[in-house]
Protein backbone atom coordinates (compact mmCIF):
# COMPACT_ATOMS: atom_id res chain seq x y z
CA UNK A 1 0.00 0.00 0.00
CA UNK A 2 1.35 3.40 -1.00
CA UNK A 3 2.56 5.69 1.76
CA UNK A 4 2.00 9.43 1.40
CA UNK A 5 3.92 12.26 3.00
CA UNK A 6 2.50 14.64 5.59
CA UNK A 7 1.86 17.41 3.03
CA UNK A 8 -0.15 15.05 0.86
CA UNK A 9 -2.12 13.77 3.84
CA UNK A 10 -2.85 17.33 4.99
CA UNK A 11 -4.00 18.24 1.47
CA UNK A 12 -6.21 15.16 1.30
CA UNK A 13 -7.99 16.26 4.48
CA UNK A 14 -9.22 19.36 2.62
CA UNK A 15 -11.11 17.24 0.10
CA UNK A 16 -14.55 15.82 0.82
CA UNK A 17 -15.82 12.58 -0.68
CA UNK A 18 -18.12 14.27 -3.17
CA UNK A 19 -18.34 15.79 -6.62
CA UNK A 20 -17.35 19.46 -6.73
CA UNK A 21 -18.42 22.00 -9.28
CA UNK A 22 -15.53 23.17 -11.42
CA UNK A 23 -15.05 26.55 -9.76
CA UNK A 24 -14.87 24.97 -6.29
CA UNK A 25 -12.47 22.29 -7.55
CA UNK A 26 -10.11 24.83 -9.10
CA UNK A 27 -10.04 26.87 -5.90
CA UNK A 28 -9.37 23.73 -3.88
CA UNK A 29 -6.66 22.31 -6.15
CA UNK A 30 -4.62 25.50 -5.70
CA UNK A 31 -4.81 25.02 -1.92
CA UNK A 32 -3.47 21.46 -2.24
CA UNK A 33 -0.43 22.62 -4.24
CA UNK A 34 2.00 23.09 -1.36
CA UNK A 35 5.29 22.00 -2.97
CA UNK A 36 8.22 24.40 -3.16
CA UNK A 37 7.97 24.49 -6.97
CA UNK A 38 5.14 25.75 -9.19
CA UNK A 39 3.11 22.58 -9.54
CA UNK A 40 1.36 21.64 -12.77
CA UNK A 41 -2.41 21.26 -12.58
CA UNK A 42 -3.49 18.24 -14.60
CA UNK A 43 -6.92 17.10 -15.71
CA UNK A 44 -7.77 13.42 -16.01
CA UNK A 45 -10.94 12.57 -17.93
CA UNK A 46 -12.35 9.06 -18.20
CA UNK A 47 -14.44 8.67 -21.34
CA UNK A 48 -17.03 6.02 -22.05
CA UNK A 49 -15.21 4.83 -25.17
CA UNK A 50 -13.54 1.59 -26.19
CA UNK A 51 -10.25 2.69 -27.80
CA UNK A 52 -9.61 -0.76 -29.30
CA UNK A 53 -12.13 0.27 -31.95
CA UNK A 54 -10.84 2.84 -34.42
CA UNK A 55 -14.17 4.69 -34.52
CA UNK A 56 -14.10 5.23 -30.75
CA UNK A 57 -10.61 6.66 -30.41
CA UNK A 58 -10.40 10.28 -29.28
CA UNK A 59 -7.34 12.20 -30.37
CA UNK A 60 -6.58 15.76 -31.32
CA UNK A 61 -5.06 19.05 -30.29
CA UNK A 62 -6.29 22.39 -28.99
CA UNK A 63 -4.85 25.71 -27.92
CA UNK A 64 -5.47 26.53 -24.27
CA UNK A 65 -6.33 30.24 -24.04
CA UNK A 66 -3.87 30.77 -21.18
CA UNK A 67 -1.27 28.17 -22.11
CA UNK A 68 0.13 25.53 -19.78
CA UNK A 69 2.76 27.61 -18.05
CA UNK A 70 5.51 25.56 -19.65
CA UNK A 71 7.61 26.82 -22.53
CA UNK A 72 7.76 24.14 -25.22
CA UNK A 73 10.87 23.52 -27.30
CA UNK A 74 9.93 23.08 -30.95
CA UNK A 75 11.95 21.15 -33.52
CA UNK A 76 11.00 21.84 -37.15
CA UNK A 77 12.06 19.73 -40.11
CA UNK A 78 12.14 22.04 -43.12
CA UNK A 79 14.24 23.13 -46.07
CA UNK A 80 14.56 26.11 -48.40
CA UNK A 81 12.52 29.21 -47.58
CA UNK A 82 10.64 27.28 -44.88
CA UNK A 83 13.76 27.25 -42.69
CA UNK A 84 13.65 31.03 -42.27
CA UNK A 85 9.87 30.96 -41.75
CA UNK A 86 10.26 28.49 -38.89
CA UNK A 87 13.11 30.48 -37.36
CA UNK A 88 11.16 33.74 -37.59
CA UNK A 89 8.18 32.06 -35.94
CA UNK A 90 10.31 31.17 -32.93
CA UNK A 91 11.18 27.51 -33.49
CA UNK A 92 14.01 26.39 -31.22
CA UNK A 93 15.62 24.03 -33.73
CA UNK A 94 15.26 23.96 -37.51
CA UNK A 95 16.95 21.66 -39.97
CA UNK A 96 16.91 18.33 -41.74
CA UNK A 97 19.30 15.38 -41.87
CA UNK A 98 21.57 16.76 -39.17
CA UNK A 99 18.73 16.37 -36.65
CA UNK A 100 18.02 12.85 -37.85
CA UNK A 101 21.60 11.99 -36.93
CA UNK A 102 21.36 13.73 -33.54
CA UNK A 103 18.11 11.96 -32.63
CA UNK A 104 19.51 8.60 -33.74
CA UNK A 105 22.36 9.35 -31.36
CA UNK A 106 20.01 9.82 -28.41
CA UNK A 107 19.21 13.56 -28.51
CA UNK A 108 15.67 14.43 -27.44
CA UNK A 109 15.95 17.97 -26.05
CA UNK A 110 12.67 19.09 -27.61
CA UNK A 111 8.97 18.78 -26.77
CA UNK A 112 7.18 18.98 -30.13
CA UNK A 113 8.17 18.04 -33.67
CA UNK A 114 6.79 19.88 -36.70
CA UNK A 115 7.52 19.08 -40.35
CA UNK A 116 6.54 20.26 -43.79
CA UNK A 117 4.92 17.50 -45.90
CA UNK A 118 7.95 17.25 -48.19
CA UNK A 119 10.14 16.42 -45.17
CA UNK A 120 8.12 13.44 -43.95
CA UNK A 121 10.32 11.07 -45.94
CA UNK A 122 13.24 12.23 -43.80
CA UNK A 123 11.27 12.24 -40.55
CA UNK A 124 9.86 8.80 -41.33
CA UNK A 125 13.29 7.30 -40.67
CA UNK A 126 12.78 8.29 -37.03
CA UNK A 127 9.38 6.66 -36.59
CA UNK A 128 10.53 4.01 -34.12
CA UNK A 129 12.24 6.68 -32.00
CA UNK A 130 9.70 9.50 -32.14
CA UNK A 131 6.50 7.42 -32.21
CA UNK A 132 6.73 5.82 -28.75
CA UNK A 133 7.52 9.24 -27.24
CA UNK A 134 4.54 10.91 -28.88
CA UNK A 135 6.85 13.15 -30.90
CA UNK A 136 6.01 12.03 -34.44
CA UNK A 137 4.49 14.83 -36.56
CA UNK A 138 0.87 14.20 -37.52
CA UNK A 139 -1.27 16.15 -40.00
CA UNK A 140 -4.38 15.59 -37.83
CA UNK A 141 -2.61 17.43 -35.01
CA UNK A 142 -1.44 20.27 -37.22
CA UNK A 143 2.21 19.31 -36.93
CA UNK A 144 2.61 18.31 -40.59
CA UNK A 145 1.93 21.55 -42.43
CA UNK A 146 3.27 24.14 -44.84
CA UNK A 147 2.06 26.90 -42.52
CA UNK A 148 4.95 26.75 -40.08
CA UNK A 149 4.24 30.21 -38.69
CA UNK A 150 0.80 29.16 -37.50
CA UNK A 151 1.99 25.78 -36.20
CA UNK A 152 4.89 27.16 -34.17
CA UNK A 153 2.89 30.13 -32.86
CA UNK A 154 0.08 27.87 -31.64
CA UNK A 155 2.49 25.52 -29.89
CA UNK A 156 4.27 28.40 -28.19
CA UNK A 157 0.90 29.88 -27.19
CA UNK A 158 -0.17 26.73 -25.35
CA UNK A 159 -1.27 24.09 -27.83
CA UNK A 160 -1.66 20.67 -26.24
CA UNK A 161 -2.38 17.23 -27.64
CA UNK A 162 -4.88 14.81 -26.13
CA UNK A 163 -5.34 11.12 -26.74
CA UNK A 164 -7.21 8.32 -25.01
CA UNK A 165 -5.06 5.59 -23.49
CA UNK A 166 -6.01 1.92 -23.57
CA UNK A 167 -8.47 2.44 -20.69
CA UNK A 168 -10.22 5.42 -22.28
CA UNK A 169 -8.49 8.04 -20.12
CA UNK A 170 -7.09 11.39 -21.20
CA UNK A 171 -4.43 13.17 -19.13
CA UNK A 172 -3.47 16.75 -20.00
CA UNK A 173 -2.04 19.77 -18.18
CA UNK A 174 -4.34 22.79 -17.84
CA UNK A 175 -1.90 25.22 -16.24
CA UNK A 176 0.18 25.90 -13.14
CA UNK A 177 -0.74 26.41 -9.50
CA UNK A 178 0.40 30.02 -9.89
CA UNK A 179 -2.37 30.70 -12.43
CA UNK A 180 -5.34 32.59 -11.08
CA UNK A 181 -8.62 30.70 -10.75
CA UNK A 182 -10.23 32.25 -13.82
CA UNK A 183 -7.40 31.16 -16.13
CA UNK A 184 -7.39 27.58 -14.86
CA UNK A 185 -11.15 27.42 -15.11
CA UNK A 186 -11.22 28.74 -18.66
CA UNK A 187 -8.51 26.30 -19.76
CA UNK A 188 -10.51 23.45 -18.22
CA UNK A 189 -13.69 24.70 -19.90
CA UNK A 190 -12.05 24.75 -23.34
CA UNK A 191 -10.71 21.23 -22.82
CA UNK A 192 -14.08 19.80 -21.77
CA UNK A 193 -15.95 21.63 -24.53
CA UNK A 194 -13.49 20.29 -27.10
CA UNK A 195 -13.86 16.72 -25.89
CA UNK A 196 -17.64 17.00 -26.14
CA UNK A 197 -17.37 18.32 -29.71
CA UNK A 198 -15.19 15.39 -30.82
CA UNK A 199 -17.37 12.70 -29.25
CA UNK A 200 -17.28 9.69 -31.60
CA UNK A 201 -20.64 8.94 -33.20
CA UNK A 202 -20.21 5.26 -32.32
CA UNK A 203 -20.20 5.96 -28.57
CA UNK A 204 -23.44 5.15 -26.76
CA UNK A 205 -24.41 5.87 -23.16
CA UNK A 206 -22.62 8.31 -20.87
CA UNK A 207 -19.64 9.75 -22.70
CA UNK A 208 -17.82 11.76 -20.01
CA UNK A 209 -17.75 9.40 -17.05
CA UNK A 210 -15.39 11.20 -14.69
CA UNK A 211 -13.37 14.41 -14.49
CA UNK A 212 -10.59 14.83 -11.94
CA UNK A 213 -8.02 17.58 -11.44
CA UNK A 214 -4.90 17.42 -9.31
CA UNK A 215 -1.67 19.27 -8.64
CA UNK A 216 1.59 17.46 -9.34
CA UNK A 217 2.09 16.40 -5.72
CA UNK A 218 -1.52 16.57 -4.59
CA UNK A 219 -4.60 14.33 -4.39
CA UNK A 220 -7.30 14.20 -7.05
CA UNK A 221 -10.44 16.33 -6.82
CA UNK A 222 -13.54 14.97 -8.55
CA UNK A 223 -15.73 17.25 -10.65
CA UNK A 224 -19.30 16.33 -11.52
CA UNK A 225 -19.00 15.36 -15.22
CA UNK A 226 -22.70 16.03 -15.79
CA UNK A 227 -22.52 19.70 -14.81
CA UNK A 228 -21.31 22.20 -17.39
CA UNK A 229 -18.29 24.13 -16.21
CA UNK A 230 -19.13 27.72 -15.29
CA UNK A 231 -16.82 30.69 -15.63
CA UNK A 232 -15.28 32.20 -12.54
CA UNK A 233 -16.69 35.44 -11.27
Amino acid sequence: MAKFGKKYQDAAKLIEDKFYDAAEAVDLVKKTATAKFDETIEAAIHLGVDPKYADQQVRGALVLPHGTGKAKRVLVFAKGDKVKEAEDAGADFVGSDEFVTKIQGGWFDFDVTVATPDMMGVVGRLGKLLGPRGLMPNPKLGTVTMNLTKAVNEIKAGKIEYRTDKAGNIHVPIGKASFDNAKLLENLQILLDTLVKVKPAAVKGQYMKSVTIAATMGPGIHINPLIKTSKAE
